[in-house]
């Protein structure tokens, strides 16, 4: 009997995980632009802002129908600028709308939002189109992660109508329980930018 014994606790030892040098895990941020890709999102990775500058052109080049730009955010009003395209400060639900956000989540590719970007109101309820300026620090692991960093870095004020965008393609139908009625999906430009 102790003869099987020894041939099965080998085997089991065999089938144990491989050791921590063999395991390549993927970093948070290619994580986060796999499944934000794999979702129908558009990705640039800029190291620079005069690469943002440039992506931001291509993009309103791109979409030509375009005949202005909702930015309720002074400090991307500054990015916006060099741009030929009319500024407007208010939201409309045929403008397509450039913002930041609070975070990028790795674990669905989704993008976290809050009443400081979208004031009070719903994500439903404004454009499909969303050019969105990020960072690299703002990648965080799951939705949980989110929440936790917003109510730290808000703390005493926390900001209200937080939503995430999960899905980038607004002709396709949600099937989250969670959002029924209402379709967030965004036809969405992610402006990646490295500061890490």
């Amino acid at each position: 009997m102790s003869f099987f014994k020894n041939i099965f606790k080998k085997s089991k030892e065999n089938h144990k995980k491989p050791s921590e040098n063999t395991i390549k895990e993927e970093s948070i941020d290619s994580v986060f632009v796999k499944n934000f890709i794999d979702r129908g999102g558009k990705f640039l990775y800029c190291t620079n802002l005069q690469e943002v500058a440039e992506f931001l052109t291509h993009i309103v080049n791109e979409n030509e129908h375009w005949e202005a730009v909702t930015c309720i955010d002074n400090d991307l009003h500054k990015l916006i600028g060099t741009i030929n395209i009319k500024k407007i400060p208010n939201f409309s639900k045929s403008t397509p709308l450039f913002t930041c956000c609070e975070h990028l989540i790795a674990e669905n590719g989704s993008i976290l939002f809050s009443s400081n970007q979208l004031s009070d109101i719903k994500l439903s309820d404004l454009t499909e189109d969303f050019i969105v300026y990020a960072t690299t620090s703002q990648i965080v692991n799951n939705q949980r992660e989110g929440l936790t960093g917003i109510n730290s870095h808000y703390r005493g004020n926390i900001p209200s109508n937080i939503g995430a965008v999960k899905n980038y393609n607004p002709n396709e139908k949600e099937v989250d329980f969670m959002n029924y009625g209402f379709n967030n999906a965004k036809n969405l430009y992610l402006l990646l930018f490295e500061d890490l």
